[in-house]
């Protein structure tokens, strides 16, 4: 087909419908009007333009699909230097898809309770629906007979296919707390996970304590393949603690090169106590308090740099260090604790990089005993970023988790990490990589370290702190609310279990 055809395809598309959702690469969307939407034919050439945040965009079509329900083009700009792949979506109202998401979601927990009854021998079902909090979890009851008596058993899984392992643990552990409390109490939780997230969270299930370890099961949804015809419940005994530090090692991935490049350098003298650098595998990202706006590559031994935020990115040359500067000056306004506008994006992005950074500069500020890792950010665990991994004075590892907004699944985020880093440090692959250089770990178990604002605690942290295995010695940094203009540590104590 060729383009002039093609354009009027997209044409006819187009005025089909009044409002169009656009949705970029990264998953950002925004609706606009079919006026706002502007198709041409130049020159042998498709052009889209349409006004976003960022004023009217240009762009020209190199590739495009028409479906029924959307329109996916592949565009580019700036002569091939940007490219962008873009779905128009024909926009219904938020009520209408809010609804049509619910519905799917219901008819998916109401398959699982089916798959469950017809699974499991002597069972009824009870009720099957969603969790009142997101509507993202089937909340399932059904009484099981065995013998002479009944057990009434709860379900919970994931319907929205955007759970995390720590996600379904703290959900299912807050929902069993509430129904022990019933006038008829319900003391077992089953939840059920597809492949993937089934083996993550089976890790995580092995860190609890044996108390809540028994009422918590988890089962592996397993669906239709070659060998199975149908979908299934499979269940396998679960992971030991001791069994846990038998798994195949992940690669630690540290990064080869950490000389500053001449850039970098340059660009840090701009603002030294403001400024920090993260290596990675392909280069150098440049944080103002934690916050990305540059980054650096060294390509056929020369520099190559890039500024802006976010996805917004330009090359940095002659032409347009005017524009850099501008953007550090705004950076300079707008990111720090005084801002003029505290609701400007560059006050509100990466919070708790922030913190990161303010810690990182200055490890003390937290515990006098701590000695950061040189190259604690180039570690990976299973390709996980601890948020800081750092050595006490006596040898002891701290695995250090931050927040500066309540979060549910914070102390099971710190205990994954911690079992990661448990699993390198007793196979002696940490002191192997001088992560500390030449000083030593000792062998003994790592700490947790979680530091939030002393109001940003989760309401459930202390209930879900419970249910941690003893073995896990975890301690809670409260710090002062203002901790932008001057972080202190207001209160420490030991987690109790």
């Amino acid at each position: 087909m060729n383009l002039e055809s093609l354009f009027g395809l997209i044409t006819k598309k187009l005025n089909s419908c009044n409002e169009w959702l656009i949705i970029g690469a990264s998953g950002k969307s925004f609706p606009l009007q079919r006026g706002e939407i502007e198709f041409t034919f130049e020159r042998e050439k498709i052009i889209f333009g349409f006004l976003s945040d960022a004023g009217f965009q240009i762009w020209r079509v190199v590739d495009c699909q028409i479906e029924p329900k959307k329109i996916t083009l592949d565009l580019t700009r700036n002569f091939e230097r940007e490219l962008e792949k873009i779905r128009l979506v024909p926009r219904i109202s938020a009520s209408e898809l809010s609804e049509a998401v619910e519905l799917a979601r219901l008819e998916k927990a109401n398959q699982i309770a089916r798959l469950i009854v017809a699974e499991t021998r002597g069972t009824k079902l009870l009720r099957a629906s969603l969790n009142e909090e997101n509507g993202r979890f089937a909340q399932i009851i059904f009484e099981k007979f065995e013998k002479s008596d009944k057990k009434q058993i709860a379900v919970l899984a994931d319907v929205a296919d955007s759970a995390t392992p720590e996600n379904l643990l703290t959900t299912a552990i807050v929902w069993l707390a509430k129904l022990e409390n019933r006038k008829k109490p319900i003391e077992t939780v089953w939840i059920l996970a597809e492949k993937k997230l089934y083996k993550n969270l089976r890790k995580l299930h092995a860190l609890l304590r044996e108390s809540w370890k028994s009422k918590i099961c988890v089962k592996e949804i397993s669906r239709p393949s070659t060998k199975a015809q149908r979908e299934e419940i499979l269940e396998v005994s679960p992971i030991t603690f001791g069994n846990l530090w038998r798994e195949k090692l992940p690669k630690i991935s540290l990064t080869e090169n950490t000389d500053l490049s001449e850039t970098a350098t340059e660009i840090i003298k701009l603002a030294p106590e403001k400024i920090d650098v993260i290596f990675t595998k392909h280069g150098e990202t440049v944080r103002f308090f934690g916050l990305p706006f540059a980054r650096i590559r060294r390509i056929a031994g020369g520099e190559k740099a890039w500024f802006g935020i976010e996805r917004e990115k330009r090359i940095l040359n002659e032409n347009s260090r005017a524009e850099f500067f501008g953007l550090f000056e705004n950076l300079k306004i707008y990111r720090r604790f005084d801002s003029p506008n505290k609701r400007h994006e560059f006050f509100r992005l990466a919070p708790e990089a922030w913190l990161e950074s303010l810690l990182r500069r200055n490890i003390k500020l937290l515990d006098g005993n701590l000695i950061l890792s040189p190259i604690h950010n180039q570690f990976r665990a299973a390709n996980d970023k601890i948020d800081l991994l750092a050595l006490r004075c006596d040898g002891r590892l701290i695995v250090i988790e931050l927040k500066v907004a309540p979060d549910r699944e914070m102390i099971f985020q710190a205990v994954d990490y911690w079992r990661k880093i448990e699993l390198q440090r007793r196979s002696g692959n940490l002191q192997k990589a001088k992560i500390f250089g030449d000083l030593e770990i000792s062998d003994e178990p790592t700490l947790v370290f979680l530091a939030a604002p002393t109001l940003s605690f989760h309401h459930d942290f202390a209930l879900l702190a419970k249910t941690v295995s003893p073995e896990i010695e975890i301690y809670k940094f409260g710090l002062n609310e203002n901790w932008r203009e001057n972080l202190k540590v207001m209160k420490v104590s030991k987690v109790e279990k």
